[in-house]
């Protein structure tokens, strides 16, 4: 910016330099002519006359004097160059700073953009793992299912065996004792179907914590798609800027120096750099805590069935 402010000085000294050399060689020059055109119209002095010597030594001394002055002048537009050298190394090395911080902070986005999706990936990896349990966990729902289903078959057995020791009245004492061994099975039956209602709702809660996880988790990678969506279009609008400025460095700066798509200085980076960054895998720390895990409490079939 301060080479801008001073290039209007140094331009009006040139032009005034290359007046006063104009200027004074167009004297310098028309002295002599006319001295030669006295010189032809008069006749010859004598070599040693005093005014004639008078004159060319005022005429040496004006040429002098110009000389000076164009020298004076060369030496001031040749200090205030200098100034604008030296002002222009400095704007030179302040945007070399500024592109530095600019390239260090994309970097460090990037990066953090990076991470995410890792962690992100090492997520979706333990969703994947939970619904291999959750396929696991539905077996076992419907393996209890049918041993439901085993246990009412054996209850309407065990009534018609009722019904057929009621009848044999001279077996009254064997008959309760069997009778007695069939309530501790039915109780057992009845304590195995409790227990199976409460693991059923048990999984099912599990199942609802882990559909909503699987819905958080897609709407962030969603986000994360926009987000990186947004910023090609960003890298690929200043690649495309710092192109036009490399073809016609006589431009100046661009015009939408100032551009919030720019990033700063109007630098641009490589769209496919942070794309090639994401899409690599490895394991980090879950953003937040997944559903919990699904415990099973298997109980005993065998003795269901004895």
């Amino acid at each position: 910016m301060a080479g801008r402010k001073h290039r209007s000085r140094p331009d009006s000294k040139r032009r005034e330099v290359s007046m006063t050399r104009d200027g004074g060689s167009s004297l310098h020059h028309s002295i002599p002519s006319a001295d030669e055109h006295l010189l032809r119209r008069r006749p010859p002095s004598p070599p040693s006359s005093p005014s004639a010597l008078q004159d060319r030594i005022a005429a040496k001394n004006r040429e002098i004097q110009s000389l000076l002055l164009d020298n004076q002048r060369m030496a001031a537009t040749h200090v205030a160059l200098k100034q604008e050298l030296n002002a222009t190394q400095q704007d030179i090395r302040l945007l070399s700073s500024a592109a530095a911080e600019v390239k260090v902070q994309r970097d460090i986005e990037v990066r953090g953009i990076y991470e995410k999706s890792l962690k992100m990936d090492a997520e979706v990896r333990a969703i994947e793992a939970m619904s291999s349990d959750l396929v696991q966990v539905r077996a076992d729902i419907q393996e209890l299912i049918e041993a439901r289903k085993d246990l009412a078959s054996h209850l309407q057995a065990i009534e018609s065996e009722l019904a057929r020791v009621r009848e044999e009245a001279n077996q009254v004492p064997t008959i309760k004792a069997d009778i007695e061994t069939m309530r501790h099975e039915i109780q057992r039956g009845r304590n195995a179907i409790e227990y199976e209602k409460k693991t059923h709702a048990t999984n099912l809660e599990h199942r609802q914590t882990m559909d909503k996880n699987i819905i958080i988790m897609t709407r962030e990678v969603e986000k994360l798609r926009v987000e990186l969506s947004n910023a090609e279009k960003r890298a690929r609008a200043t690649a495309a800027a710092s192109a036009v400025t490399a073809m016609n460095p006589s431009l100046g700066y661009p015009p939408n120096y100032d551009s919030p798509e720019m990033g700063y200085g109007g630098f641009a980076y490589s769209d496919s750099y942070g794309m090639h960054q994401i899409q690599g895998g490895a394991n980090a720390h879950p953003q937040y805590a997944p559903g919990a895990a699904l415990h099973h409490h298997p109980y005993d079939v065998q003795n269901i069935h004895r």
